[in-house]
């Protein structure tokens, strides 16, 4: 009985502690790179810096919780169509403001000579971000 209670605590401590390493490796790279601040700017959202924090933590702690529960939410094709377009918008937000953070696209444009196209490259990267996510909530998510 005692081996037991001793394990599951064991279990316990070891998942909350690799929960808190991940959480806080992610929080470091969202950190560090300056992320959030980048989406903001992007956006020109200034007004809602606190929500993109809260978003974040909100939308970390539901994915969390859904990961684990088993929880199945039967949604209609438009439920699903407008919930992998936002997922399509964050993602594609988060990508984008990532490559600028890191100077991807504009020392890629500037290396193969099409400097004038760099908006035209991260509106594909942005499309094809929502449209994927389109198609996993469609097509694989049942």
């Amino acid at each position: 009985m005692i081996q037991e209670i001793f394990l599951r605590f064991l279990q316990v401590f070891i998942g909350f502690s690799g929960g808190l390493a991940v959480g806080a490796g992610f929080v470091a790279f969202i950190t560090v790179l300056g992320i959030i601040p980048r989406l903001v700017q992007l956006s020109k959202s200034e007004a809602f810096t606190k929500a993109y924090g809260g978003s974040v933590i909100f939308g970390l702690l539901i994915g969390t919780y859904f990961s684990f529960a088993s929880i199945t939410l039967n949604q209609t094709i438009i439920t699903l169509l407008f919930w992998g377009l936002l997922h399509g918008i964050f993602n594609g937000m988060l990508a984008a403001a990532l490559t600028e953070v890191l100077n991807v696209f504009p020392i890629l444009t500037r290396r193969i000579g099409m400097d004038k196209f760099v908006l035209i490259f991260m509106m594909a990267l942005l499309l094809g971000k929502v449209f994927g996510s389109l198609f996993q909530w469609t097509v694989f998510v049942r």
